[in-house]
């Protein structure tokens, strides 16, 4: 049974940095595509990192371009969104989530979520205030 389970949100004052990580089993990372999505309550879910199956390129959204970075570790099956220069805008919950579908990385993350990926973790939660 695939699984992914997120660490690494808390607090963090505005400046500061949180690295999150995303334990994934179940699923050989090598030929999966992965991302990092967020939601604030109230307001629709917003994809911000991701990585296709062909690994071409990783799309970021411009919410979180130049601060957030998305990385792999295939040898701990980890996915990673390190977060610098956090500002109160990214207090969310943040979702790793996987897809074994072919498509790119923009479509990922800004196409219908729910049909591009197949398995969500049930989210970590970061907070940015002084």
């Amino acid at each position: 049974q695939s699984q992914l389970v997120e660490s690494g949100g808390g607090s963090v004052q505005p400046g500061g940095s949180l690295r999150l990580s995303c334990a994934v089993t179940g699923l050989t990372l090598d030929s999966t595509a992965v991302g990092w999505f967020r939601q604030v309550p109230g307001k629709g879910r917003e994809g911000i990192a991701c990585l296709s199956r062909s690994r071409g390129y990783t799309y970021y959204a411009d919410s979180v371009k130049g601060r957030f970075t998305l990385s792999i570790d295939t040898a701990f099956s980890t996915v990673y969104l390190q977060m610098n220069n956090l500002n109160p805008e990214d207090t969310a919950v943040y979702y790793c989530a996987a897809s074994i579908r072919w498509a790119n990385s923009q479509d990922l993350c800004t196409g219908d979520h729910d049909y591009y990926m197949d398995y969500w973790g049930k989210g970590t939660r970061v907070t940015v205030s002084s």
